[in-house]
């Protein structure tokens, strides 16, 4: 069954609060923050605006002396093409939430939380670009990696011809599809990119990196969770929906990015970055499988252990705690959650 695009205002509209859909519902255009269903989507705009931050916060000046002196030739290297493989998903993402996503949605308190995701989105590009113009040798190399790097063109032409495989006329099925293929997107492409930059900083470089990309996977967990919980609306909203069929696709998504991404993780630390082996990154990366398969009530694939938990002090924003990015404690309640939040 095809899917409509949402009219803009829709005045002859009668629906109810239990009428409304996440997708090929009839609404009346107006949002209205009082009066919202997925109650989950008020709460997740209430994180996400008390977590704004710009990247101008970020204190870059020690990074440069680090990548101009104290990085390796590898950890150099790993450096540009985790910012390089960053910087395309999130104008892949920024452009795929307001082309092939929200016009669908008809649910007008999760357009709002799209958008809010779409701005965050831009302020990423904007953090990248602030760290690669003030740390990196060649700006235009980052930029353009994938024009040079067949690994990384690789990674990009697969993540990009899913989303354009699931735009055109857009079924019901694709558009569950497409929210998968963002759950993917949010928590699986982007951690080996961060992971390395912890590395870095567990070796005391790079810390204002770090930082920035703390401040961004705090956003990505907010991502992910909204694409989590828009799936499981679906599936109580329409049961009918996850056939077998669709149940295979989606594994089959997952283990194909799951694939892409160890791929990727071997590739940029070459076994020659502390803390990391090809068996690490990969125990690792299925382990994030299986957790984003069990978010949306599947069957873990691969039953793996969480193989570098010290990642998780790293980018941690709990109260109160000790940070490895200071030398004193900060309070970053605002920044606080977790998975359990939801």
């Amino acid at each position: 069954m095809l899917v409509e695009k949402k009219k803009i205002y829709n005045p002859q509209s009668n629906e109810t609060l239990t009428d409304r859909r996440v997708f090929n519902g009839n609404p009346h255009g107006i949002l209205n923050f009082t009066k919202a269903k997925y109650q989950w989507a008020l709460k997740l705009w209430d994180i996400m605006e008390a977590n704004t931050w710009f990247p101008k916060e970020v204190d870059t000046t020690d990074d440069v002396r680090d990548y101009n002196f104290n990085l390796t030739t590898a950890e150099k290297r790993m450096y540009d093409l985790v910012w390089s493989q960053l910087i395309s998903m999130d104008s892949f993402q920024t452009n795929n939430l307001a082309d092939n996503i929200n016009p669908y949605i008809t649910a007008p308190e999760i357009n709002a939380v799209l958008v809010r995701q779409a701005y965050e989105e831009a302020n990423h590009s904007k953090s990248y670009a602030v760290m690669v113009e003030a740390i990196c040798e060649n700006t235009d190399l980052i930029y353009e990696m994938e024009k040079h790097d067949a690994v990384l063109k690789k990674k990009n032409d697969y993540i990009s011809s899913i989303y354009e495989e699931l735009a055109g006329d857009v079924t019901e099925n694709k558009l569950i599809l497409a929210m998968v293929a963002n759950q993917i997107l949010e928590g699986i492409y982007f951690y080996s990119g961060f992971t390395a930059i912890y590395a870095l900083a567990r070796a005391g470089k790079m810390l204002g990196s770090a930082q920035m990309i703390r401040f961004i996977q705090r956003d990505e967990i907010t991502h992910l969770l909204l694409f989590q919980n828009m799936i499981n609306s679906v599936k109580k909203e329409r049961p009918e929906l996850f056939t077998n069929e669709i149940i295979e696709k989606i594994y089959d998504m997952f283990e194909k990015a799951g694939e892409l991404e160890i791929q990727w993780g071997k590739y940029i630390t070459d076994n020659q970055i502390m803390g990391f082996t090809d068996d690490i990154i990969t125990e690792y990366i299925h382990y994030l499988v299986d957790q984003r398969l069990v978010a949306i009530g599947l069957q873990k694939k691969y039953n793996a252990k969480h193989p570098i938990k010290w990642v998780d002090d790293f980018s941690s924003f709990n109260d109160q705690k000790s940070n490895f990015f200071e030398s004193k404690v900060a309070n970053y309640s605002k920044g606080s959650l977790t998975f359990d939040d939801f």
